[in-house]
């Protein structure tokens, strides 16, 4: 045997792996080492470690001694079961699947029944005295390996096995005889010959290796990458193989199998949920072949195994101190345990789990908090049916995974996965998912099926990316080839749109309305927990009374970023904003900013009212002003016309405002150096609200924040303008106004120079999106032509606009903290990039010491449990200050 141990044994009451050894031996076999430990009930076997799986990926072949190590564990599990492998009149026939150290559902490959060829399907026959058994057992695993080792399209089999129940006038494949499953076994081979050219294999051990081969090479197939990439999963992990003797749960009605949480997975309840098959293989109830049964009906069906399996399950969450997903084999009336993992679940779940775990004693608070990722609560924040809408429903099935989505009906994964990807509104309908469809299902906003149970395959990857999904809505018929699918008489074609409701299993014609959710006491519970943990708050981007109050209900401590020139967009006001673009004189703009004046202020009145005691950042002008204005003649003629002047002129002064990189062009500070009167406009306009509002007993606390500085001067220059226009605007209402003058730090310059741009500014707020477009030298509005190929080489390890690039940006912003808060140790230091809502930048914010973090209002619960998953895993930074004081808000207290 080599020096270094390749492969570690289970079962038996005997186990070489421990729960610990999740990264060597996979989630799968350290669970199964757990297991047998415990005394919980498994099947004998052995687990190939994930080193073997990256030593295959490197050089494309098993490393020295895995041989003769694989067939040590086999004469092993032979001792334990009785059982020859390869031959004898008691076979032993294995399983043989993947277990990555992370769980990875439906993504990788599986073999039952392995060891099965002519000679030993008639020694299994005679042994189980059911012929119908073993050739059920047989075409199964011709059916499994073709497609996993010999990449044989699952459907040609398929479409056999459909012929053949067609011609026997049966619907369920248990209905079709020991002769049929014969007969169906010599036709599967002979398309593996016509396929292959080669005859199927009839070794065992040239089946087990090519089976080990496969799942190794399953690590590297585009829906296992797809998956890692979707969930931050690194590519470098491998996978274990896990090779057990198999119990076969389809020997008769005094066997069966199913899958079982130890709490129900779509809500949380904390009730022994599942389903299960009599005389079925595992693969049936997941692949959704058949309409399982509800797991209480197994008390009637095998009423000791039944009372096994819920002694077994408790035992697993007592001792794992998590909710369990399991699957389980009975084998005439004995219950053997397949799998033990955590368990997935919806937002929902996972924060309702969470918090009566606390409230049973079984976890603390900073576990229960962490319990929940943060991204996890997308899910709780979708909308639902609207109760007051008119719906038609055209029939329902299961309520897999919560939510409400609308969208057109589209059959074909690949057409779902590049519309979806486009923007476009799909709903992705199946007669059953498999992880092929794993793209289309990514890119679909919500997945219907017509077969399959809460367990299937749909309804465990959609609850894990928190997508609305309904699954078994048997009264569908669909016709993939016609691309429609009919609820009786009624009928939906391909593109036409539907709605599905999560909660409840609907399926609806048409597009409905829906409201947004209401948020519960567990939530409620568990991010008052998280405030109490966390240091950073979370304020909220919004840029008009309605977000701000969304903001405020989420939870926000302020607004970290208020975007003055979204206002300007409405109707009614472009034209005022062009006229002042493209005025010739003082006068002429002063004029058309009069007019700007009064929406402004009326803007902030109705954002200092949403967020009364909050403080409220508002960004100055930013964009470049060829923005704002009139593309075509149409548009110019129209202009020309309002303002009296000649259109060719016009067109030529709208010419003279193009540039060829307006990114870096006239645009932020820049504009308010040049034309001072923007910033005169917005500051009187934000001091007039704020005196108004505070009149009526409302609390305005307005932070002006001048975008795009690079240098101490233009600050200096935008902040003597400010303070006059509050000075005055201020003397003549004789009311006083606390406020705040600061900057947004987007320029590598600013970074670097934040010691000295810090004694202009009372705080700094980190632009990290022009930040990374200045830093990388990258244009966000470009780069989605060769962005996907660089992260999908490992040039970059992902999109820098979605998570902060550490190493690089990153460096500024440590930089800019550092520099600034040595020149003024009072400062206050934000984010207001999309990186505030993203949990791993807001990790890397936390450790920098920034006192808050701005994201959309949507991600604002998001951020708050980022920043106790944060502060639970690290310490304060040296450099931070004191957060901001905790204020009272409407739903929940934050810091």
């Amino acid at each position: 045997m080599s020096a270094q141990q390749w492969v570690y044994f289970f079962g038996g009451g005997g186990a070489d792996g421990t729960r610990d050894q999740k990264a060597l031996l996979g989630g799968k076999g350290a669970n199964l080492a757990e297991m047998t430990r415990i005394g919980v009930p498994v099947p004998p076997g052995f687990t190939i470690t994930t080193e073997a799986c990256r030593h295959y990926m490197k050089h494309r072949d098993v490393p020295a001694g895995l041989l003769d190590e694989v067939n040590a564990n086999l004469a092993k599990m032979e001792q334990h079961t009785g059982r020859t492998f390869g031959g004898g009149s008691s076979p032993l026939l294995v399983s043989v699947r993947s277990g990555a150290a992370v769980s990875m559902p439906g993504m990788m490959d599986t073999i039952l029944n392995l060891g099965l060829n002519d000679e030993t399907v008639e020694a299994l026959a005679d042994e189980s005295s059911n012929p119908r058994f073993a050739y059920d057992s047989y075409r199964r695993f011709v059916h499994m390996y073709g497609d996993v080792v010999l990449n044989i399209k699952g459907d040609r089999f398929e479409h056999l096995l459909e012929r053949m129940k067609d011609g026997r006038g049966v619907h369920l494949d248990t209905e079709l005889t020991a002769d049929d499953l014969r007969t169906l076994v010599r036709q599967f081979k002979e398309l593996v010959l016509s396929e292959t050219g080669k005859e199927f294999p009839a070794d065992p051990h040239e089946q087990l290796w090519g089976a080990i081969r496969a799942v190794f090479n399953s690590w590297e197939t585009p829906r296992a990458r797809a998956y890692r990439r979707i969930n931050n999963i690194a590519d470098d992990l491998g996978t274990g193989v896990n090779v057990m003797a198999m119990v076969f749960g389809n020997l008769g009605n005094d066997s069966g199998t199913g899958v079982a949480f130890t709490r129900n997975p779509s809500t949380g309840t904390h009730e022994f949920f599942g389903e299960f098959l009599v005389n079925a293989q595992g693969e049936d109830v997941v692949a959704g072949v058949r309409d399982p049964q509800p797991i209480e009906e197994m008390a009637k069906a095998f009423p000791p195994a039944y009372a096994e399996l819920l002694a077994a399950a408790e035992r697993l969450e007592k001792h794992y101190r998590e909710m369990q997903d399991l699957e389980f084999t009975v084998e005439r009336g004995k219950l053997y345990l397949l799998q033990t993992r955590t368990g997935k679940r919806t937002a929902n779940a996972a924060v309702r789990i969470a918090v009566e775990m606390v409230n049973e004693e079984v976890i603390s608070r900073e576990e229960a908090v962490l319990r929940v990722e943060p991204d996890q609560l997308n899910q709780l924040l979708h909308p639902m049916i609207d109760p007051n809408a008119e719906l038609d429903v055209l029939t329902a099935g299961l309520p897999a995974a919560p939510g409400a989505a609308s969208g057109h009906a589209v059959f074909n994964p690949e057409e779902a996965a590049e519309r979806g990807h486009a923007g476009e509104a799909i709903i992705l309908v199946r007669r059953e998912t498999s992880p092929e469809d794993f793209e289309g299902m990514v890119a679909s906003r919500a997945v219907l099926t017509a077969r399959g149970g809460m367990t299937s395959h749909a309804a465990v990857v959609a609850r894990g990316m928190g997508k609305c999904c309904v699954v078994g809505a048997s009264e569908i018929k669909i016709d993939e080839a016609y691309g429609r699918f009919t609820v009786d008489d009624r009928i939906v074609k391909h593109d036409d749109w539907i709605t599905l409701d999560g909660a409840t299993g609907r399926v609806i014609w048409g597009k409905v309305p829906t409201v947004e959710p209401e948020l519960g006491d567990h939530f409620r519970t568990l991010m008052g927990w998280a405030d109490e943990i966390r240091r950073l708050s979370v304020r909220a981007n919004a840029d008009n009374p309605n977000d701000a109050a969304k903001a405020r209900h989420f939870g926000a401590a302020g607004i970290g970023l208020c975007r003055t020139e979204h206002m300007f967009f409405e109707e009614g006001r472009i034209d005022a904003v062009r006229e002042m673009i493209l005025s010739e004189t003082v006068e002429g703009r002063r004029k058309a900013l009069a007019k700007l004046l009064p929406m402004q202020r009326e803007d902030f009145e109705g954002i200092f009212r949403a967020m009364d005691g909050l403080p409220v950042t508002i960004r100055l002008l930013d964009p470049p002003l060829h923005e704002f204005l009139p593309v075509g003649s149409a548009e110019i003629k129209s202009l020309a016309k309002k303002m009296g002047v000649d259109a060719a002129r016009l067109r030529q002064q709208v010419e003279n405002h193009r540039e060829a990189n307006p990114m870096l062009g006239h645009r932020g500070v820049r504009l308010g150096i040049t034309i001072p009167e923007i910033t005169i406009m917005q500051a009187r306009a934000i001091f007039e609200a704020a005196v108004n509002v505070s009149r009526e007993g409302v609390v305005p606390i307005p932070e002006i924040m001048v975008p795009l500085v690079g240098t101490v001067e233009e600050l200096r220059h935008q902040r003597k303008l400010i303070e006059e226009t509050a000075n005055k605007v201020l003397r003549e209402a004789g009311v006083q106004i606390e406020y705040l003058i600061g900057t947004m730090i987007e320029l590598p310059r600013a970074a670097l120079t934040a010691d000295r741009i810090a004694a202009e500014a009372d705080f700094f707020s980190f632009g990290t999106n022009d930040l990374t477009q200045t830093t990388l030298g990258l244009s966000r509005d470009d780069a989605g032509s060769f962005l996907p190929h660089y992260i999908d080489h490992g040039i970059l390890p992902g999109d820098p606009f979605q998570s902060l690039d550490q190493e690089g940006v990153g460096q500024l912003v440590e930089i800019g903290t550092r520099k600034g808060r040595v020149s003024r140790p009072s400062l206050k230091v934000g984010v207001c990039g999309e990186h505030g809502g993203d949990p791993r930048s807001i990790n890397f914010f936390h450790r920098t010491g920034l006192d808050y973090v701005s994201c959309s209002p949507y991600r604002v619960p998001i951020a708050r449990l980022a920043a106790a998953h944060a502060a639970i895993a690290g310490t304060r930074s040296a450099t931070s200050v004191p957060a901001e004081k905790p204020v009272p808000i409407e739903v929940v207290a934050v810091a």
